[in-house]
């Protein structure tokens, strides 16, 4: 396990340097949707419609904020569970998107879709959202206003704390701890 500081958006070759149980530091945009918002986003592929964002070589984060408060660009801001976007992560996997933070295990299906896209999966610690919302140095809505905490945002963040949980060949942190954990 390393300790790592890399730029975001990034690249498929990053990906491929990140392995499950490294701890990251991420430095750049990421961007925010939920459960409401990738059904958007889902509904607008089937139009054939643009997305709101390219989502080639970003990050989603599964986040609801809080209300910011007075000078600050958002409230708490701690990962949500992952796998009530597993029905939709594969397609936006296939589209290119590079990374997904949440917290909590994936189905098959998105892990096979990481694998196939060489793409990660990163945890941020939940219960820490107002510790990591320091990280957060900007927050704007981009799109799907109406959704209130579930709207698009666009963050721009320093030094925001992950762990790699599955990496671009498969390897998953939560699968190969039990078996750690779980020797005689």
């Amino acid at each position: 396990m390393m300790d790592k500081h890399i730029m975001v958006p990034f690249d498929k070759e990053t990906a491929a340097g990140l392995r499950s149980g490294d701890y990251v530091y991420l430095t750049g945009t990421v961007y925010v949707a939920r459960d409401a918002a990738h059904a958007r986003m889902d509904e607008a592929l089937d139009r054939g419609d643009k997305l709101p964002f390219e989502v080639s070589g970003n990050i989603i984060y599964y986040m609801g904020p809080s209300p910011a408060r007075e000078g600050r660009p958002i409230g708490s801001a701690g990962p949500t569970t992952a796998t009530r976007m597993d029905k939709y992560a594969p397609r936006l996997l296939d589209l290119g998107l590079i990374g997904m933070i949440g917290k909590g295990k994936r189905r098959q299906p998105v892990k096979d879709a990481i694998v196939r896209n060489g793409a990660v999966y990163f945890a941020a610690v939940g219960g820490a959202g107002a510790l990591l919302s320091k990280c957060i140095k900007s927050s704007e809505v981009i799109a799907y206003d109406d959704l209130g905490t579930e709207a698009i945002r666009k963050l721009y963040v320093e030094d925001f704390p992950v762990i790699v949980v599955i990496d671009s060949t498969g390897a998953d942190l939560y699968e190969t701890s039990i078996l750690e954990y779980s020797r005689p």
